[in-house]
């Protein structure tokens, strides 16, 4: 998870690409006689016989996020030139038969399906409500730990690869240990795979589903989690208050909010879709049992700053590299006194 807390209130992307669009119709729009007028509001350049149009050039821009409006008539060049070169190679490409290969075939249609389904996704989706103002106040309320008691966490993180029958004795094994140091000179001494990392994260870019009790942790406190292939171990090295007041927080509030109410409106529609289609699995891939539930899509719709991906085993918090033997400095920076 990777999403910040966005307490500034900065020019929306929709605003942003409205900007830029009138920005690059106006420079390709300069200089026109009015008898070309209307084609030139169309047309940006002409390769052989094939036209590359305005619209073409803001759709390109439209995905330059970020983009400062009084850039557009550079970008708008650049992004021209681009087109040209595509559409010259588009032109040579269809002389030498290369758009009728199979794998050109499939993988243009694949891009097809995918655009049109995600198009029809963030219709369904952009129904979502907006939260009233009661309903963001009672997120602020019942999250304490994201806004009025937001902490920002300077943790470590060990992943372990253990088998089940190993798990009781780590987890003596580590509480039994006066600090993080002796637990990993345990684990070197035994032979026994695991990586680890540190950093510094802020309350929203960690797990929601384990942020209440990674809350609860003093500082010097360690958490043990079994998981798929192991364990993993999260220490807080320590970590400093940083609130966030309700004024701050009601615009990412709402974001999150609606994009959750998208991503749902989306599930229930492809679960709807589903049960109402006749779908028959063929060949290898004919089930011989019943799944439990359908395949989750994600959807992303908007980024929101409370993103959170919640699992059944927890993913690792922090970047934690392939389990081996570290020989870094960051656990020979570990902490005392671990409780």
């Amino acid at each position: 998870m990777t999403s910040t807390l966005m307490l500034s209130r900065p020019l929306t992307t929709a605003m942003r690409v409205a900007a830029v669009a009138v920005a690059v119709s106006a420079v390709m729009l300069a200089g026109c006689g009015k008898k070309d007028e209307k084609k030139a509001s169309q047309t940006a350049a002409r390769v052989n016989k094939e036209e590359i149009t305005v619209h073409q050039i803001n759709h390109v821009l439209q995905a330059q996020r970020g983009l400062p409006p009084e850039q557009a008539a550079s970008a708008s060049k650049v992004v021209l030139e681009k087109l040209i070169d595509q559409e010259l190679t588009v032109q040579k490409a269809g002389e030498q038969k290369i758009d009728r290969d199979p794998k050109v075939v499939a993988a243009v249609d694949s891009a097809r399906r995918e655009i049109i389904s995600r198009a029809y996704m963030e219709k369904i989706g952009a129904g979502a409500p907006k939260p009233s103002p009661e309903e963001i106040k009672n997120y602020y309320e019942e999250n304490p730990a994201l806004f009025k008691e937001r902490r920002i966490y300077n943790l470590q993180e060990i992943v372990i690869e253990a088998k089940p029958e190993q798990l009781a004795e780590l987890q003596s094994r580590l509480a039994a240990s006066k600090d993080i140091n002796e637990f990993v000179d345990y684990l070197k001494a035994n032979n026994i795979k695991f990586g680890a990392n540190q950093a510094v994260r802020p309350a929203e870019q960690l797990p929601l589903p384990r942020l209440d009790a990674i809350s609860k942790l003093k500082d010097g406190q360690a958490q043990f989690v079994p998981t798929a292939h192991g364990a993993q171990i999260l220490v807080l090295v320590s970590s400093r208050s940083q609130p966030v007041d309700e004024e701050r927080a009601r615009g990412p509030i709402e974001s999150y909010l609606v994009s959750e109410r998208r991503r749902k409106l989306v599930e229930d529609d492809l679960k709807a879709l589903r049960s109402s289609a006749k779908i028959e699995y063929v060949g290898d891939f004919v089930r011989t049992d019943k799944p439990a539930s359908a395949p989750s899509t994600e959807v992303k719709l908007t980024k929101s700053p409370l993103t959170s991906t919640p699992s059944s085993a927890p993913e690792p918090i922090l970047p934690v590299q392939p389990a081996s033997m570290p020989t870094g400095s960051t656990l020979e920076q570990g902490i005392k006194g671990l409780k």
